[in-house]
């Protein structure tokens, strides 16, 4: 089946949200940005993010909130692997061991940006955006990780998304929004291999 477009020639068609509506979140990804916002406020926390496959959407999904310099420190897209651990401080014989779509690589980002950036939690995304594999890992793989300093929180969620590259970096961004939510709520979350 072919697909045409009704843009015209000389403009890009408009890209749709990486993070719109996801039924099965329960709530839109903007409210969902801004209930993480508001728990972000009512902590006196802030977020600061390290980006891999996600290319900085994460980042672009929590700013695109009114008032999200009050908790939003700022982001780090590290997408070539020696950036992650020049950058973000990832262990370089774990990246020479497991690659960069690793739950350890995930965690160590996390702790990195929170670090780097003085911010009261780190979230991190990694993983396979495709069409190829990377790193011995099909695409679809992807960790996102939330570590905390106050409370010593450090979670990891391992996802098998299917799906394009659009598809599965949008996923990551809802997937890295809900894991936050669920820590900054106290709720338990699925961590990688569990």
């Amino acid at each position: 089946m072919t697909q045409e477009s009704t843009a015209p020639a000389d403009t890009e068609p408009a890209a749709a949200d990486p993070v719109a509506a996801d039924p099965a979140a329960g709530q839109s990804s903007s409210r969902l940005v801004a209930s993480v916002h508001e728990a972000l406020r009512r902590q006196d926390a802030t977020l600061a993010v390290a980006e891999s496959l996600t290319g900085g959407l994460l980042g672009a999904a929590l700013t695109d909130v009114a008032g999200s310099s009050a908790t939003f420190r700022g982001g780090v897209v590290a997408y070539a692997t020696d950036l992650k651990a020049d950058l973000l401080g990832v262990d370089g014989a774990l990246l020479a061991a497991h690659g960069a779509v690793h739950a350890g690589v995930a965690l160590a980002m996390a702790r990195g940006v929170r670090d780097l950036l003085g911010s009261t939690y780190g979230v991190a995304t990694t993983g396979v955006a495709g069409p190829e594999s990377a790193d011995g890992q099909p695409p679809g793989t992807v960790f996102v990780a939330v570590v905390g300093t106050a409370d010593g929180v450090e979670r990891v969620a391992a996802l098998e998304l299917a799906g394009g590259r659009h598809d599965v970096r949008a996923a990551t961004v809802r997937s890295a929004l809900r894991l936050l939510a669920a820590v900054l709520a106290g709720s338990p979350a699925r961590e990688a291999g569990s």
